[in-house]
């Protein structure tokens, strides 16, 4: 009797982490993005060595706090997730785990790969050899060793959130709306790639923080299920030891 109280008793604290993280995380995910829009609005792009050091070089403090933003955003974005595979338990277990598992991978994917742009700031700022820099950058991406975590972030991103979003669709534990909006942040971000503007990926970036605050409403609004006893515990109130 004990130890079902005292994992009771922590119930409500774990539900409110969970509800933290799926309102701010998203939104460090949102900053990062802004942060490469405004690097990028007079054209430009980090997919080449010799591009990311261009970006870096003009825009430093941008690239810095876009790296910082994303990168908390990524370690909070793992319990935001399972904050929302834990409303989808019910009715979609399957296709929350599966989304779920997937799109944590992809966060976890991607803080490697913003942790990675403190080198490019550091060659930026030194200024010299940027031919050779910019060799560096683009022998370090192209191995086998690295190109695996981003085909995991861009799968977990796109397909993952998709998934999950979904799960909430069908598990009914939000507002329709709410779902779509998870589900627009993978349908904006693939437009953006296609339009080559990262302005896209900010839209979508905030519908998904948008689904991900009334995700976590729900899920605080479940607190009632947490203090409500168990039919073996009310049996057992009311026959007594």
């Amino acid at each position: 009797m004990e130890s079902t109280t005292g994992v009771k008793g922590t119930a409500g604290f774990r539900r409110a982490a969970l509800a933290a993280a799926m309102v701010v995380a998203p939104w460090g995910i949102v900053l990062a993005n802004t942060s490469a829009a405004w690097e990028t609005r007079h054209g430009g792009d980090d997919g080449t060595g010799t591009g990311a050091l261009a970006l870096a070089a003009a825009h430093p403090g941008a690239e810095r706090f876009g790296m910082v933003a994303g990168m908390l955003g990524c370690l909070l974005m793992v319990p935001a997730v399972i904050g929302v595979m834990q409303l989808t338990r019910y009715r979609a277990a399957k296709l929350g785990l599966i989304g779920g598992v997937w799109t944590a991978a992809g966060y976890v994917s991607y803080f490697g790969m913003l942790s990675a742009d403190r080198i490019t700031l550091a060659m930026a700022a030194r200024g010299d050899h940027p031919g050779d820099y910019a060799q560096v950058l683009d022998a370090s991406l192209n191995t086998g060793s690295v190109i695996w975590y981003y085909l995991v972030f861009l799968t977990g991103n796109l397909i993952g959130t998709l998934l999950l979003g979904l799960a909430l669709f069908r598990s009914r534990s939000v507002p329709v709306w709410a779902a779509a909006a998870v589900i627009g942040w993978p349908v904006l971000h693939i437009a953006g790639i296609i339009a080559a503007s990262e302005w896209f990926e900010v839209a979508g970036a905030v519908l998904q923080a948008v689904g991900f605050a009334v995700a976590a409403r729900c899920l605080m609004s479940r607190a009632d299920e947490d203090t409500r006893p168990s039919g073996r515990e009310a049996s057992h109130a009311l026959t007594g030891p």
